[in-house]
């Protein structure tokens, strides 16, 4: 396991934004249409009340997750980003943009889906186990979390895609549902206790 280094900042992504309006190539890339793809299939419910999505980015997968929910709180750390998903969900009634960051302004609220989406890694050990908690806090009794994430190491991230998941399939208030690993993500589904 890495040396606990901290949390990436805002500007770390907004700079990123800012040079390039979809540094990961999400709108184009034939490996995040196909990831995107899996995690919407992967979900065990057809239908969600109210999902949050932590890190949101630009909304393609956004774009995808409200056909699943009644309402859907979009969240990313970065302005850059959220401006364009936006432009991207304008016409959208069911889903608020916001800008907020985890832990330390999770959104409170009755989630029965939270996914975290290629994001967890970017936090310190302790501010994942933070988040991890908060979910916990605000997800309904038997809701959904999805776990996604890149498995490479990335000399920047503070964790691994895996360790990301290893944190949360050890906390035995969630109960593994999916475990799917390509050569390059893992797809994590768990159901809180």
């Amino acid at each position: 396991m890495k040396k606990d280094p901290a949390t990436l900042k805002q500007h770390y992504f907004d700079d990123l934004y800012n040079a390039n309006v979809d540094p990961w190539d999400f709108e184009k890339s034939d490996y995040e249409r196909k990831k995107y793809a899996k995690t919407i299939e992967s979900l065990p419910k057809n239908h969600y009340d109210y999902v949050l999505e932590i890190g949101c980015s630009i909304g393609v997968l956004t774009q995808s997750l409200l056909k699943k929910c009644s309402k859907l709180l979009a969240i990313d750390i970065s302005e850059p980003a959220l401006e364009t998903a936006r432009k991207r969900l304008a016409k959208e009634a069911n889903v608020t943009i916001k800008q907020a960051s985890i832990p330390d302004s999770f959104p409170t609220g009755n989630y029965d889906l939270v996914l975290v989406s290629e994001v967890g890694y970017y936090l310190s050990l302790r501010d994942l186990i933070r988040s991890k908690e908060l979910i916990k806090d605000n997800l309904r009794p038997d809701g959904d979390l999805v776990l996604v994430h890149w498995t490479h190491d990335v000399k920047d991230y503070p964790l691994s895609g895996d360790q990301v998941h290893e944190v949360f399939l050890k906390d035995p208030n969630f109960t593994p549902i999916t475990d799917f690993r390509t050569k390059d993500y893992r797809l994590n589904v768990m159901r809180k206790n």
